[in-house]
């Protein structure tokens, strides 16, 4: 047995394990070992004292600059104070009663240690209340003993019930027990071959020299190689999901040279772009396969996704298949049914009086349907009679059957669980084609790493006809003027005969307040915990514990009357949300689409998906409060036409404050991948095995997809091969066995769903 799968009690006594499994996550004597350091002190290194955050937990490496004991109380109570300094500035250890007394000897001028605790302010001075220390000089108060001279000291990510010395106690026990074996039973998932070729140390070689550096070169070093082997091991897996793809059998799906495709193509009033034609032929190549084709297609906003993946649908249609493109919310597929049958024109009438002998019948199924309305649909898809379907989760239902599923697309896939996706491909008798759609551009370290699986398209050239979308930052609260003139280049743009959007983050009537306060409980309790969610949930309920200390955020109903009645006066504005009556949402986004309403006030309902070409304005509100990459999506519902579009960002957040540099990053730029990258280093990859799945930490610990680009790029290649040449990992027992354990049963099934 690999002794890295030992339990850690065993090592470091039940109470130690009880604490690092509980607060920590690590259980294993190989988690324990894969817990790094987050940084090193070097012995005379100063930490800066000025710099430590408020209300954190915190190791800090300094020196005693003086100590005093006082009374108070009258002389019935007792303080020791400790200044220890590190030369940028100092930090207060305060000890009261019994625990001055007991450590007034030891803390005494001269000597440095680590002190750990929270940081406080009293009389605007920082402090650590009864700190956990540990001293580094010895203990007759002389110059720290020469073994200290020179080492790196290994600082732990921490918590308040573990200090990063006793983690480092506890790693220390578990080092020098391996190698008193010799590192006996410890297997390398890296293959030798690959070790060698890459100038990469063992592993053994690596956790001792991250864990007991003697030089930056060891820390280099050990980095280096631990990187690989998430990397490495990560590919593997998702090597042999793709391996497991190819193998199915899937129909071929090939279009006829005179069918529905060629007469589409034939009344198109537009040129495809070259992006989109180099798609397309990469898409209808796989779909001409016998193995189903695992394809990503991401794209900017606005670069023409949807016509790609409609062509596809089309050619599956003329192959005597069916396709279903799967949809998040109503809005969405209420937009997808019209804008296909609006482009299909008499194509997507088949059996209808003036219908194409050609075409085909184009569907809509939706939860809310009426019943005699979804039993159309239903028996449409069942007798074959419509090829095409859109719709919501609804096309997942077990009575939802179909002729002949040939192509599943899935539109915005971020909005949707593994299983979700499962269940509508488990419809196909065969397995059928997959193409999986993002308007999220995602870095190509990203996607080759969440969607490893997947082979990767790119749309990053906008149809001809697109308009350029300036975008800018309203500080609302510095410069009220700024946001009375938003309004009046809102008015502006209605007298041109163009149209706006104007976004909120909440609804805001009572039913609303109730849903965001259990929200903001939820989110509360996820960040507390740290494991229930992924980071980007923790950084929600810090927004939210945030948001508390201000205003609460606008609602499209108080902002929508507001508007109306004062400086949009005389507009005809509409309101559009979530919990609006699906007739009523598709009548509202009718009249708008249509220009009878000025400014429709929404929620991110609108995000995705909503084409207005006259829409050339709008106005986010409390801009501050959505991501890097919404902003960018919701921009996108603008300058869809001939005439440019004007986005405003409109904040109250001061100016030299992090929300207000992600706005100005979306106001610099309109190109979605560099945005995603500013994102994705703002907030940091979380897992992305998906976290939120498995309700595991992260699996990266080392590895950084923002960063480490060239390994994860060249692990890719080695994976690849290895898993060519040896499916089953026959030859590679020790990187099956890091699969299985870096891997759980619910990321494997997490990937195999993929």
């Amino acid at each position: 047995m690999n002794p890295l799968d030992d339990p850690l009690h065993k090592l470091v006594g039940d109470r130690t394990a009880k604490v690092l499994g509980e607060h920590l996550d690590l259980h294993t004597t190989g988690d324990l070992l894969h817990h790094y350091p987050r940084r090193y002190a070097e012995r005379g290194e100063l930490t800066r004292l000025a710099d430590l955050p408020v209300d954190e937990y915190v190791t800090v490496v300094a020196q005693i600059a003086k100590a005093d004991k006082r009374t108070y109380g009258g002389g019935s109570g007792v303080r020791l104070e400790v200044v220890v300094t590190d030369g940028s500035g100092s930090l207060t250890l305060v000890f009261f009663s019994k625990a001055a007394h007991a450590h007034a000897h030891r803390l005494i001028p001269g000597r440095r240690g680590m002190f750990s605790g929270k940081v406080s302010v009293f009389n605007r001075t920082r402090q650590l209340a009864h700190p956990d220390y540990q001293l580094l000089d010895a203990e007759d108060g002389k110059e720290a003993v020469d073994a200290f001279a020179g080492r790196l000291i290994p600082l732990y990510p921490a918590c308040k019930q573990i200090t990063s010395w006793r983690i480092a106690q506890a790693v220390d026990t578990a080092v020098d027990s391996l190698a008193a074996t010799g590192w006996a039973g410890v297997g390398d998932p890296l293959p030798p071959e690959l070790r060698s070729g890459r100038g990469l140390v063992a592993l053994p070689e690596a956790l001792e020299k991250v864990h007991r550096p003697r030089s930056k070169q060891d820390i280099a070093q050990a980095r280096d190689r631990l990187k690989w082997d998430e990397a490495f091991v990560l590919q593997v897996a998702l090597a042999r999901r793709r391996a497991d793809e190819s193998a199915l059998p899937a129909v071929p799906r090939r279009p006829a040279a005179d069918g529905l495709l060629a007469a589409f193509d034939a009344r198109l009033p537009f040129t495809l772009t070259d992006g989109q034609r180099k798609v397309s032929e990469e898409v209808f190549a796989d779909l001409a396969t016998e193995h189903p084709m695992h394809r990503l297609l991401q794209g900017e906003v606005g670069s023409g996704k949807t016509m790609v993946a409609l062509r596809a649908m089309l050619g599956v249609v003329d192959a005597g298949g069916q396709a279903a493109m799967l949809a998040p919310t109503e809005v969405l597929a209420q937009q997808h049914h019209r804008s296909i049958t609006e482009m299909m024109g008499d194509l997507a009438e088949a059996g209808l009086l003036g219908g194409s002998d050609l075409g085909t019948k184009v569907v809509l199924l939706t939860g809310s349907m009426g019943a005699a309305a979804r039993r159309h649909a239903l028996l449409d898809l069942v007798t074959g009679e419509a090829g095409i379907v859109v719709g919501t989760h609804a096309l997942i239902e077990d009575k939802v059957r179909f002729h002949d599923l040939g192509l599943v697309v899935v539109d915005e896939q971020h909005r949707f669980g593994v299983e979700q996706r499962d269940a509508l491909r488990a419809k196909a008798e065969r397995p059928p084609h997959l193409l999986v759609m993002t308007a999220t551009p995602i870095p190509r370290t990203v996607a080759m790493t969440v969607f490893g699986d997947l082979e990767t398209s790119v749309l990053d050239q906008l149809p001809a006809g697109r308009s350029p979308i300036a975008t800018h930052v309203v500080p609302a609260a510095e410069k009220p003027h700024f946001l009375a003139r938003a309004w009046e280049r809102v008015r502006e743009e209605v007298a041109a005969g163009h149209q706006a959007y104007v976004v909120c983050p909440r609804i805001g009537d009572e039913e609303d307040t109730k849903a965001d306060a259990k929200k903001a409980e939820k989110a509360g309790k996820t960040g507390k915990a740290g494991k229930a969610g992924t980071r980007a949930e923790a950084e929600k309920a810090e927004a939210a514990a945030l948001d508390d200390e201000r205003r609460p955020p606008l609602a499209v109903l108080e902002v929508a009357a507001g508007l109306a009645a004062g400086p949009l006066a005389g507009l005809r504005v509409e309101v559009l949300h979530g919990r609006m009556a699906p007739e009523e949402k598709d009548e509202v986004m009718r009249r708008f689409t249509a220009g009878e309403a000025d400014v429709l006030v929404a929620t991110t309902v609108i995000e995705v998906g909503v084409n207005v070409p006259n829409a050339t304005a709008m106005v986010v509100m409390d801009a501050d409060r959505f991501g890097v990459s919404q902003l960018h999506q919701l921009r996108g519902r603008v300058g869809r036409g001939s005439a440019p579009g004007l986005c405003l960002l409109v904040t109250d957040t001061p100016e030299m404050s992090p929300a207000r540099g992600r706005l100005d990053a979306v106001a610099a730029t309109l190109d979605g991948f560099e945005l995603s990258r500013i994102d994705l280093e703002q907030r940091r990859e979380g897992d992305v095995l998906g976290q939120a799945q498995s309700g595991s930490r992260s699996s990266l610990r080392m590895l950084t997809v923002v960063d480490d680009e060239e390994v994860i790029a060249a692990a890719r290649e080695e994976a690849t091969a290895v898993v060519a040449a040896d499916p089953d990992l026959a030859a590679h027992p020790d990187l099956r066995s890091a699969l299985q354990s870096l891997l759980d049963a619910d990321r494997e099934e997490f990937l195999d769903k993929g």
